[in-house]
């Protein structure tokens, strides 16, 4: 019977001593693979089982794509008000100085010039965690002021999108960042400078139906959800049966949207590729 008794006991950490593992040492992907948080940065942030690109932001892919991570940030103070006095359960002003301390970052996009692979390029990079990367009047101001600074200096365009469409708060004003950043994009098009549109994880809304898709060369990352409306929305409207994974990065260039889908390990080999090819300029190693 002294099979079934403790001579010890199992734990002996009293409750008080013991110690929670610290947050962010690990990630588990969609499809239940663990991997390791310093691996995964080393890796470009994507699950080396199965290739998951997990959602990042404007630091991890400006250290990506700016050589040594050195850039210029264009435009860093701007913010957006509250113009037109949105009542909300949370106030307007309220929200966006708690996505600013919670962030660290002004509004949705940020915007920088740098060298890439030798080579000067203007990114305006959307995050997502800023808002669920909602485009308002501020977003479409600093990409068309990236804009101008493309067309000053005759320096191509990358513009990063990751974004759940328009914010709401700002009504009209947000729906006209639309128009205003495709003028914009159309200058740079006469003035035969690149403007490369990247589609990332989500791409949705007005971003979609607006700078997302006016690139010279529209590419995306793997798996990236791209699209305008939920799929219920579409199929109400369509009144039709929707396929299967048609909102998907794959389904897109299987059907034209898309020019590419890059790995995010070969984005910047891949990017500085389509400018040279653009520009007619000899490849870069």
């Amino acid at each position: 019977m002294s099979w079934f008794k403790r001579t010890q006991k199992g734990i002996q950490t009293t409750t008080e001593n013991k110690k929670d593992v610290p947050k962010g040492l690990w990630y588990k992907s969609p499809t239940s693979k663990i991997v390791d948080a310093e691996q995964l940065e080393k890796n470009f942030y994507v699950s080396p089982e199965d290739g998951y690109h997990v959602r990042i932001g404007s630091p991890e892919y400006f250290k990506i794509l700016f050589d040594n991570n050195e850039f210029k940030e264009l435009d860093k103070n701007l913010s957006s008000k509250d113009p037109l006095n949105f009542e909300d359960t949370t106030k307007y002003v309220n929200r966006l100085k708690a996505a600013q301390e919670k962030t660290g970052l002004t509004d949705a996009v940020r915007t920088a010039v740098g060298k890439s692979k030798g080579k000067d390029l203007v990114i305006a990079c959307m995050d997502f965690k800023f808002i669920g990367g909602s485009m308002g009047s501020v977003v479409g101001e600093k990409i068309a002021r990236a804009a101008n600074y493309s067309l000053k200096y005759n320096i191509p365009l990358l513009i990063i999108s990751k974004s759940g469409g328009a914010r709401m708060m700002e009504a009209a004003l947000s729906l006209m960042q639309m128009a205003k950043t495709s003028v914009k994009l159309a200058q740079l098009a006469d003035a035969n400078i690149p403007y490369i549109s990247l589609c990332t994880d989500p791409t949705t809304g007005g971003t979609t139906a607006s700078f997302a898709m006016l690139g010279d060369i529209n590419i995306s990352e793997p798996g990236a959800l791209i699209g305008f409306a939920g799929p219920r929305v579409v199929k109400d409207t369509t009144g039709q049966d929707l396929p299967k994974d048609f909102q998907t990065a794959e389904f897109l260039k299987e059907h034209g949207f898309l020019d590419f889908i890059t790995k995010r390990s070969e984005l910047k080999n891949k990017i500085n590729l389509y400018l040279d090819l653009i520009l007619n300029q000899p490849v870069r190693p």
